[in-house]
């Protein structure tokens, strides 16, 4: 049986507030359908040069009301990322709480706007500890 990956679909509340936080991350937009019939807008975001992984960020325009929840039903996203220390510190300066700071070098978790966990892991080898990452708690939960 051949399967094929093809995205990972997650529900948002504000589309443009989405958008900047999986810019932040690195994706970039890669296909936009808006369903005037539907009355839903969806919007594939992908690493540059991998079309083939998109998130599908689904936005429906007469809103939702379970959204932001913190439901975890479908686990989180993840992505690896070349350093996982200059990536949360862009996240940090750009106003995104490191839920669970990369104490180890190796792995981080954040949310987006709308509570999707997204987890960041260090391509390759871990890195060696280092501040203020070592020292920084957990905030909230991933």
């Amino acid at each position: 049986m051949d399967v094929k990956y093809l995205h990972t679909m997650v529900r948002v509340k504000d589309l443009e507030k989405s958008i900047a936080f999986f810019e932040l991350l690195g994706l970039e937009e890669t296909r936009r359908t808006e369903s005037e019939g539907g009355r839903f807008t969806l919007v594939f975001m992908s690493p540059p040069g991998q079309p083939e992984c998109p998130v599908e960020l689904t936005y429906n325009w007469d809103g939702d009301e379970g959204l932001p929840s913190d439901s975890r039903h479908f686990g989180h996203l993840a992505y690896a990322v070349g350093n996982i220390y200059e990536m949360c510190q862009h996240l940090m300066d750009n106003g995104v709480t490191i839920n669970r700071p990369p104490r180890d070098g190796r792995m981080a978790f954040v949310r987006s706007p709308d509570n999707i966990s997204v987890e960041l892991l260090q391509m390759g080898d871990a890195l060696a500890p280092a501040e203020p990452w070592t020292s920084m708690e957990n905030t909230g939960h991933w």
